[in-house]
């Protein structure tokens, strides 16, 4: 479910300069919001999922078109305000800089209509995965909404979003939540600055209400926090083309290898790595895919920093 999709044009440049004209070498326009990723990324490698989306004016009749012309099986829901339109400026090295509108307003009836929508799609289903920020006119427990919904019927949950709607929906108990480092400190309420920062950090969140924590931490790699234990990983990358979608990415290996262990740990690494060097936002496919460059490791180092 993705509440905030948007258009994503994706701009490349040698260099960003503020206040001059700045030549484009590229550009491109992909489907977004990180619902939306998510399921990008499952369906290049051949895991079934359904996109719940709000979509509203003709960036979000476009948002549709690309989204069917990708294969993709979408139950669009029409709302009044119109569908955002992000922009992502890349130079050399995969250094990216984001400017995100807010998005349109969402009326309580037009929530509704997206609540029931998800609960048409997700009868067969064993995850339901709420990504995203809120847009204007959604309360924060939007996703804690979710966890209360379908745990009765042994559907699992994943929450990937930040803030006050991550705060919220880890009291309602859901399977999963995936922050990133900024989101995983936020959420807490101080600095995470090493390994045994993350790891403390996620056993105060599971404490709260989450079972498991898969935390991204970017070059850096991932760390895991479940009932099994603490695990830490990565992937590294000599070249990256763009971080867009990478941690979107991450959380589809990590579901579609069964959400548990050091083999989704690896496959979640394998798929966000293999993101980082794609252009834009383009999702991995099979064949991008390098799982050989994979590391994990059962026992981290608790004091090692994290430099980026």
């Amino acid at each position: 479910m993705t509440l905030n999709p948007s258009l994503d044009r994706t701009i490349e440049v040698d260099v960003l300069t503020r206040g001059e004209v700045i030549r484009a070498r590229s550009a491109r326009v992909d489907p977004g919001g990180k619902g939306v990723n998510v399921s990008r990324a499952l369906l290049a490698n051949g895991v079934a999922s359904s996109a719940v989306v709000a979509v509203g004016g003709a960036d979000g009749d476009r948002l549709c078109r690309l989204l069917e012309t990708e294969g993709m099986q979408v139950r669009a829901v029409r709302v009044a305000d119109r569908t955002r339109s992000n922009v992502t400026i890349v130079e050399p090295g995969g250094v990216t800089t984001k400017l995100n509108e807010p998005g349109g307003r969402l009326a309580p009836r037009e929530l509704d209509e997206l609540a029931a929508a998800v609960e048409a799609e997700a009868g067969a289903a064993s995850w339901v995965v709420g990504c995203g920020s809120l847009p204007p006119g959604v309360p924060d427990g939007a996703y804690a909404a979710l966890c209360r919904r379908f745990a009765p019927d042994g559907i699992r949950v994943a929450v990937d979003s930040s803030g006050a709607a991550l705060r919220a929906a880890v009291p309602a108990g859901p399977d999963l939540i995936k922050p990133n480092r900024e989101e995983l400190a936020e959420a807490v309420g101080r600095p995470v600055g090493t390994i045994a920062d993350v790891v403390e950090a996620a056993g105060e969140l599971r404490a709260r209400g989450a079972r498991a924590v898969l935390v991204s931490l970017g070059a850096e790699g991932a760390v895991l926090v479940d009932d099994d234990g603490v695990l830490t990983g990565d992937a590294p990358v000599s070249r990256p083309n763009s971080t867009v979608g990478a941690g979107d990415a991450l959380l589809a290996g990590f579901l579609a290898a069964g959400a548990r262990g050091p083999a989704a740990l690896a496959e979640a690494l394998a798929w966000g790595a293999a993101a980082v060097r794609l252009p834009a936002s383009r999702m991995p496919g099979e064949n991008d895919i390098r799982r050989d460059i994979v590391r994990i490791h059962p026992r981290p180092d608790p004091a090692r920093p994290l430099v980026t």
